[in-house]
């Protein structure tokens, strides 16, 4: 059965685990310049409908240094930018490459494409979840902090596809995680209601980023207004006052603390500059893992369907 990368709510905490070791794995292979070619002669398809940056530079050096070959597909380049139904570009696609990461706006575009894929289908973010960026983020903490048990997590912002696969991971890895959004930002409804079945206490959503921050070990924001929500710039503006994740609010969590942030950055909106330029941010190491997180995913996804195993060392 051909397993797809759609969500974290897919797969368990210890397949999760697996493919962060695996991450660490090929870091230390990349940086002592030992090869790793699992996808020596493989085809990676990189569907893009929104623009990117990281996104697309990660996958396409990931698949290349994987010994692969990375085809960029930017929105309007194929039928399927034209109006093409998804379930007739999977099925095509499924027939040329060994595997496909999408980057779109709709969750419902990724899920219809991986349930006509023979091949695995990999989430590069939508509107509702962005799960790479989570799993590198996660990696960051793990290289920073030794681990995840025990911590107390913080988001401080929108209540958007960062914020709801966050939530997804509070509840798989199991940590606390204090979410602050201002009325009408909210996260998804049944997120949260799926989190708060699966673990019972360990999410909390309120108003007050102070309340978020206090004590608190990882702290993540994000611009307020996403991708296709730039015509609401200026409302959020006014919405997200006293949001802002500058050395005021970060003095209130833990003195070691982590800052992330998935980037790019809108310096003096959601984060001033003293604080991603600070000595706890890491921001730029969690932009690096989402190379190696991501290369570990396709390894994962595309080696198991060639027999090997999910827990894969190399």
């Amino acid at each position: 059965m051909t397993r797809h990368f759609l969500a974290l709510h897919d797969y368990t905490k210890g397949e999760l685990d697996s493919m962060l070791a695996l991450a660490a794995d090929l870091k230390m292979k990349q940086k002592s310049g030992i090869p790793h070619r699992l996808l020596d002669g493989k085809t990676v398809a990189l569907i893009f409908e929104k623009a990117s940056t990281r996104t697309r530079v990660s996958f396409e050096v990931g698949v290349f240094q994987l010994g692969g070959h990375g085809l960029f597909m930017p929105s309007g380049s194929s039928q399927m930018g034209r109006g093409e139904p998804i379930k007739d570009s999977a099925r095509v696609m499924s027939r040329y490459c060994d595997g496909v990461m999408i980057r779109t706006f709709g969750q419902e575009i990724v899920d219809e494409f991986a349930k006509y894929s023979t091949v695995p289908v990999i989430n590069g973010l939508t509107d509702l979840f962005h799960p790479c960026q989570i799993m590198a983020d996660l990696q960051t903490v793990i290289e920073h902090k030794g681990g995840y048990a025990g911590l107390k997590f913080a988001w401080i912002g929108d209540g958007n596809n960062m914020a709801n696969t966050w939530i997804e991971a509070a509840a798989i890895f199991g940590f606390e995680l204090r979410l602050a959004c201002p009325n009408g930002y909210e996260p998804d409804q049944k997120v949260m209601a799926w989190a708060e079945a699966k673990a019972p206490g360990l999410i909390s959503l309120t108003n007050d980023p102070q309340v978020a921050v206090a004590g608190a070990d990882v702290i993540n924001t994000d611009v307020w207004a996403s991708m296709g929500q730039e015509a609401e710039q200026k409302e959020r503006e006014k919405a997200f006052v006293g949001y802002c994740l500058d050395d005021a609010l970060l003095s209130l969590a833990h003195p070691d603390c982590i800052v992330l942030h998935c980037l790019p950055a809108h310096r003096g909106e959601e984060i001033s500059d003293s604080v991603i330029e600070g000595k706890n941010s890491v921001v730029w190491d969690e932009a690096e893992n989402r190379l190696h997180i991501q290369k570990a995913i396709m390894a994962t996804l595309i080696c198991c369907k060639c027999g090997d195993a999910v827990s894969y060392r190399g």
